[in-house]
């Protein structure tokens, strides 16, 4: 039996391609069913392969979750790391952070799904790869709230209360972007990049002051203007 760590004959690229095939089907599979619910009989019959050749790609259910976990966190990873080079602004940065994370979460919402639902199921060796992957990937997110602490000086006169601690800031990110799969819809919200700007508009400005009448944001001290936020109407209160 062979894992996708040894391509067989050397034909690398119709094994990865096939493989890649395989992991999409298992990737819906995970989703609908769960890990625990899942057969490989019925990732057979979805993927129109025999189970003697799901197993030539891998040997056991636990190793292609592995595959399935490995190849979405380190192509997030990736993608990053390739988007981060082009800038070297703090704000721009926690923005293509935001962004990267966005595309991947938008466009493969069920793979989102395995990773936040399954995500203690692997131990071991295969464990301990993907603790590795996902340390780099915060670690990352860390040190870009670092950076821009750093880039953003106190103000004169500001309040001496020591500001949100780095890993408070990072990990409250990670919270609005790793449910983003439970909620969005395409035909009601925007597409990744316009998320992206608000998610990042959110967490670098905050919500500032309160909301008045139909969300309208008010900064602190204001007063709601009568019928902001409404539909303008006539005499006759029709719009």
């Amino acid at each position: 039996m062979t894992t996708s760590d040894e391509p067989p004959n050397g034909d690398d690229s119709r094994y990865s391609r096939q493989l890649a095939e395989i992991l999409d089907h298992a990737t819906e599979l995970f989703a609908d069913r769960g890990y625990e619910g899942a057969s490989m009989r019925e990732l057979s019959e979805r993927s129109g392969k025999s189970l003697a050749g799901l197993y030539y790609y891998f040997n056991t259910k636990e190793k292609l979750l592995y595959l399935i976990q490995e190849h979405t966190f380190s192509t997030i990873v990736k993608r990053l790391r390739e988007r981060l080079a082009a800038s070297r602004d703090a704000q721009e940065r926690i923005r293509i952070f935001v962004h990267n994370h966005m595309d991947f979460a938008v466009t493969k919402p069920k793979a989102m799904k395995v990773l936040a639902h399954e995500d203690d199921v692997l131990q071991g060796d295969d464990g301990a790869v993907l603790a590795g992957i996902k340390r780099e990937y915060y670690k990352i997110c860390l040190g870009l709230v670092e950076d821009l602490a750093q880039a953003k000086a106190r103000p004169r006169g500001a309040s001496s209360e020591p500001w949100v601690s780095a890993r408070t800031a990072a990990m409250g990110l990670f919270g609005m972007l790793n449910w983003t799969y439970t909620w969005y819809k395409p035909r009601v919200d925007p597409d990744s990049a316009v998320l992206a700007r608000e998610i990042s508009d959110i967490f670098l400005q905050g919500v500032r002051g309160r909301l008045g009448p139909a969300g309208v944001s008010m900064a602190p001290g204001m007063k709601a203007r009568a019928g902001a936020g409404a539909p303008r109407t006539n005499k006759k209160g029709q719009a």
